[in-house]
């Protein structure tokens, strides 16, 4: 049946379904409309397709499925010069490395990830990134660099929200602590 939709009659089933929480038909329906973008040589619809699928997996608990259909979609972006897909593939490869408890390659995907969003202007996309890349570090031991990660992060934010300007306050505390103020 799948043979006869066309790729963007795909990408919306998958999106139905994804909204229904049947994460790994999601999966497996933005993967089939990534394939199919493929054949007609849509790349970067490809590729888009391909990283809603590692998240769909990583929804239905499938790491090593997400980390197979997200690998190389941000070189895919980056050959077309878009930082902002570059930085969120950056950032589901990393979601995915985490899964699958690979966790230093995550961080640094992660870092990767931030830096490219930031690059793009995406200050809210890249405050996400921080925020796992944050709760990873305080994962592997690392609390005080969890700390300024959380920190940069909320930095970033033009327009933080009421739990954005809370945290914010939070976290100035124990490095007031650390400087004797």
């Amino acid at each position: 049946m799948n043979e006869t939709l066309s790729p963007a009659q795909l990408a919306k089933d998958a999106q139905r379904s994804y909204k229904k929480e049947d994460y790994l038909k999601a999966a497996q329906e933005f993967q089939a409309a990534a394939e199919g973008y493929q054949s007609i040589g849509s790349h970067l619809d490809a590729a888009e397709m391909f990283n809603n699928s590692s998240v769909a997996y990583i929804q239905a608990d499938d790491a090593q499925s997400a980390l197979e259909v997200v690998a190389g979609t941000a070189n895919v972006f980056a050959e077309a010069g878009d930082l902002r897909r570059q930085g969120l593939a950056l950032g589901n490869h990393a979601t995915a490395l985490e899964a699958s408890g690979q966790l230093e390659e995550a961080l640094e995907m992660y870092q990767q990830s931030a830096e490219l969003l930031k690059q793009a202007g995406e200050t809210n996309m890249r405050a996400s990134v921080m925020q796992s890349l944050s709760a990873l570090q305080l994962k592997t031991g690392h609390q005080l660099e969890a700390l300024a990660t959380m920190q940069a992060g909320l930095d970033g934010i033009d327009k933080p929200n009421p739990k954005q300007r809370a945290l914010k306050k939070l976290l100035q505390m124990p490095f007031k602590m650390l400087n004797g103020q």
